[in-house]
């Protein structure tokens, strides 16, 4: 079948155009439209091949219709590539896809700034102090530092305000005898000052080695029983056998009444029926000393000229590690040297009630105090129990039979284990409500007693 010119011409710019835009991915559909159309417009045999052409027309053929020939080979060359490509099949390969550059990176998961923690509360703050794991405490004692001058300073404790504290606020929670029968409170309201002045000193040189329920019950006997009421005066007439039975619950009953006649008689010739208001005269008078003088000159005349230390203010202080004294005039000195004045008066009745309900002189309660918790190098956290058990036998022959002459069992050992010692010790937990012994400092009366193991046989 003859072809025209012009539908030659039209075939090869169809493949022109669809060589320039099988280069570009974006122009696929454009492709197949083109293909499509190409199809349509010529005839199914001259669609996908070139057309017969005579050799009398390539004659005739003027010289515009043979220079697009490398147009006609660049169309031959996209045909034969499509026809290539299409006709073979993809191998399917078993090796895993190779990576590319843009292959998906593996994921990281970002960590999610999460909102500054509010701050703990009070409760929250006391309630993971209740749960911590308790430190090991150990003693902090004050420290003398030469000052530039030349003078020696004390450094107090690291840690004494934080343990006061602590301790006022035990004590706040907590009704101690001292509180409602301390010597402070057991002068009677409706007497002149003279007179509460007098009662006051009475109050204090009956609580030596008494407790305070006992004294209490000595001064309401006193002010109840005694002819005239208890005045100066009276306590002058009193007969001295009616006086000690009148104070017969307290300890030392008998000196204690010769005292109390003694210093009355002393009042009444020296210091014009009144009690002294200095320390030298204080402690002049019989059976007062450093600890009272400075207590009544606190409770009856209201100035703080030193500590009154007794056996609690001594007991506790050294258990802290504060210092370590042997007598509690030692343990005044000490305190005074660093401790605030404005404290010096508050801090016997402080201790006195501390030591009456939670630090006790013997079975210290150490499970209910919150210095056990690092702060008191001296509380008991356990028991050491060493198990000593050796037998010895002789056997002795007799007539050809064995005969056993001896057996002892020596039993365990038994010994509180202290917070500053509680490391590289085994020993039973409990320690906190035990009620065992616990011979820490002298006692009320002076008698030093050394440590010692507890046998159990």
């Amino acid at each position: 079948m003859r072809t025209s010119r012009i539908a030659r011409d039209t075939v090869r710019g169809l493949g022109t155009q669809s060589l320039h835009q099988s280069h570009s991915p974006r122009n696929r559909p454009a492709r197949s439209v083109l293909g499509t159309l190409r199809n349509y417009a010529l005839p199914s045999s001259l669609a996908r091949t070139e057309p017969v052409v005579k050799q009398e027309d390539v004659d005739s053929e003027s010289e515009l219709s043979s220079v697009p020939s490398d147009i006609d080979q660049a169309d031959e060359n996209v045909t034969s590539t499509t026809l290539s490509t299409t006709g073979r099949k993809r191998k399917r390969s078993t090796e895993p896809p190779a990576t590319t550059a843009k292959a998906s990176k593996p994921e990281t998961t970002k960590s999610k700034t999460l909102p500054r923690k509010a701050a703990a509360t009070d409760a929250e703050q006391d309630a993971l102090e209740k749960n911590a794991a308790p430190k090991k405490a150990r003693r902090q004692p004050t420290k003398k530092v030469n000052a530039a001058d030349g003078a020696v300073k004390v450094e107090p404790p690291p840690n004494w305000e934080k343990v006061y504290s602590l301790t006022a606020e035990m004590r706040s929670r907590i009704l101690a005898p001292v509180d409602t029968m301390g010597c402070e409170s057991l002068a009677e309201d409706n007497r002149s000052p003279h007179d509460r002045r007098f009662q006051t000193l009475v109050a204090l040189m009956l609580s030596s080695q008494t407790k305070d329920t006992v004294t209490s019950v000595a001064m309401k006997n006193l002010q109840a029983n005694l002819p005239g009421g208890f005045t100066l005066d009276s306590m002058i007439a009193v007969d001295p056998v009616l006086l000690d039975e009148l104070i017969r619950k307290v300890g030392f009953h008998n000196n204690k009444t010769k005292y109390i006649k003694a210093t009355a008689l002393i009042l009444k010739e020296k210091f014009n029926g009144d009690i002294p208001d200095t320390i030298e005269g204080m402690i002049s008078l019989p059976g007062v000393g450093p600890k009272m003088a400075y207590l009544c000159m606190s409770a009856a005349w209201g100035r703080d000229e030193g500590i009154g230390v007794d056996v609690h203010v001594h007991r506790i202080t050294n258990l802290w590690g504060w210092h370590k004294t042997r007598t509690p005039e030692e343990t005044r000195a000490a305190l005074e040297a660093w401790l605030p004045k404005d404290k010096w008066h508050d801090i016997n009745h402080l201790l006195v009630g501390f030591g009456q309900t939670i630090c006790l002189p013997v079975g210290r309660r150490c499970g209910e105090c919150v210095l056990s918790k690092g702060l008191c190098p001296s509380a008991v956290v356990g028991k050491e129990v060493k198990k000593r058990v050796k037998k010895e036998v002789k056997v002795e022959e007799e007539d050809g039979e064995l005969v056993t002459k001896e057996e002892v069992d020596a039993g365990l050992s038994i010994r509180d284990v202290k917070a500053e010692d509680a490391e590289d010790q085994t020993f039973e937990s409990g320690g906190a409500e035990s009620t065992g012994h616990v011979p820490d400092i002298e006692d009320a009366v002076g008698a030093s007693r050394r440590r010692s193991s507890r046998i159990v046989g």
